[in-house]
């Protein structure tokens, strides 16, 4: 793993450190309740709650809350890749596609277990100086552990040029 993968998990391992990166960094995220359950070199696990603010007129939870919360899910794993990296990598959004089972209520987690994946296609656009793709996965499942839906995001990474 990226040594920086290490400093940047310092940073949302701490419920208080991720709230603050979510109010900067993703406000509607943070408005919406997202929670950091898990992060390690394997996985990365974003929890939601129903409440009031992200609720639907079906008394479940908004999909585009649950959407937002899986592309956390994955994106944390991206932001982990990427950062203080020199040279430079941004990261961008290019696809995504969701599949809804169940109605999402009370508390829902969302794994995915990209991470590792999600570094290596980082250090290939950085090796290569080629933009680099891969399509991360993303469960969200309730408490019962029935899955509500599956999500997929495909990151792009591109290394910048160094001036």
């Amino acid at each position: 793993m990226y040594k920086g993968f290490y400093q940047f998990k310092a940073q949302v391992a701490s419920p208080l450190r991720f709230k603050l990166f979510m109010l900067t960094q993703l406000p509607a995220a943070f408005f919406a309740g997202l929670k950091i359950a898990l992060f390690n070199e394997d996985r990365c696990v974003i929890s939601i709650r129903q409440k009031w603010f992200n609720k639907n007129p079906f008394r479940s939870i908004y999909f585009a809350i649950l959407q937002m919360a899986a592309e956390v899910s994955t994106g944390v794993a991206g932001f982990s890749a990427v950062y203080k990296r020199n040279p430079a990598v941004s990261m961008l959004v290019v696809a995504s596609e969701a599949k809804f089972y169940k109605k999402a209520t009370g508390k829902i987690l969302f794994t995915c277990g990209d991470v590792a994946a999600v570094h290596a296609i980082v250090e290939k656009a950085i090796t290569t100086g080629q933009p680099c793709t891969i399509t991360c996965r993303s469960v969200g499942t309730n408490c019962a552990g029935d899955v509500i839906g599956e999500f997929y995001f495909t990151w792009s990474f591109k290394a910048k040029a160094v001036a």
